[in-house]
């Protein structure tokens, strides 16, 4: 497993981290057993970084975490959860309310302290909240120990430069912004470097577009994106090739992304993930299906308030 530097935060964070959104049966039904066995592999495997928040599974990933990670030494893992975002459509983002979420998340984890907290799809509250109630409550936790590094998450671009620009931040996690089809998240990494602020990118497969399943029927996608994405597939599968394979190995080689977020409750197909984000991308077979995928170039869905979309 390789490491690179988070930011400016010291932290050096494995390039494929652990997603444990399926932890929570985002995407399907898990076993506890699967998901203890798969936390454990990604650990035994040299993933230090795990990603998890009160929304997944409406708390059931933080609970399982918590299990998994009982006796296992807190130097093996950087801890990162989130706040404000608590429903399909329920987002507190107060002072008040954030603070009691990471005690919250303290009790269920276990975890002593939480080295990055985040602020959860921010573009679904108007931004001036962020900047002016979440952000401030965080820094205080920060100076109480019980958080690390403070950061923002979201699916829109503008929403990350506009906090950066007005408010201090370690870290910045994208999602869907870096796969095969849509690498939009370039397009501000400048603007992050050059604050010192560490870029996340989860969802490389696309929140399962670019997998032989495909996407689950709640994907926010439009149609032709839907349609595009399987066109890739198919032709992967044509060549012998698992497509998510390739979109996590194509994700994980761009150096100035600090980790990609990648989520399974099996521990087998885990093992895989990390398996291939280690061989080097086939240039040829990436070509093809990056000339499949151009009619959906950086096409992506709209997220949140109107107002906070690209």
């Amino acid at each position: 497993m390789q490491y690179r530097s988070l930011g400016k935060t010291g932290l050096k964070v494995s390039t494929l981290g652990f997603g444990a959104s399926s932890l929570g049966g985002a995407f399907h039904a898990v076993t506890h057993d699967d998901c203890i066995k798969t936390v454990h592999t990604a650990l035994d495997m040299g993933v230090n970084f795990i990603d998890v928040s009160p929304f997944y599974g409406l708390t059931k990933a933080e609970s399982v975490l918590g299990d998994a990670l009982g006796g296992v030494d807190r130097s093996r893992y950087i801890m990162a959860t989130k706040v404000g975002r608590y429903g399909a459509a329920e987002f507190n983002f107060s002072a008040h309310r954030v603070i009691a979420s990471v005690d919250e998340s303290l009790g269920r984890m276990g975890c002593g302290h939480i080295d990055l907290i985040q602020c959860h799809d921010i573009e679904f509250v108007p931004l001036n909240i962020i900047v002016n109630e979440t952000l401030p409550a965080l820094e205080k936790l920060r100076q109480s120990g019980k958080v690390r590094f403070i950061g923002i998450t979201g699916l829109p671009l503008k929403i990350f430069t506009h906090i950066a620009s007005l408010a201090p931040l370690d870290t910045i996690l994208s999602y869907c912004r870096y796969t095969l089809f849509d690498t939009s998240l370039m397009k501000i990494l400048p603007a992050m470097e050059a604050k010192g602020i560490g870029v996340i990118s989860a969802a490389p497969v696309s929140m399962g577009l670019l997998t032989n399943r495909g996407a689950p029927e709640w994907h926010p996608a439009p149609e032709i994106i839907r349609k595009t994405c399987a066109k890739a597939a198919a032709f992967c599968r044509s060549k012998g090739v698992d497509i998510a394979e390739l979109a996590i190995g194509f994700a994980i080689a761009e150096k100035r992304i600090a980790t990609t977020i990648v989520g399974s409750a099996n521990p087998e197909n885990f093992r895989r993930n990390v398996l291939c984000a280690q061989k080097p991308v086939d240039a040829v077979l990436l070509a093809e299906v990056l000339e499949i995928l151009k009619p959906i170039h950086d096409q992506t869905w709209s997220s949140g308030l109107p107002e906070n979309n690209d």
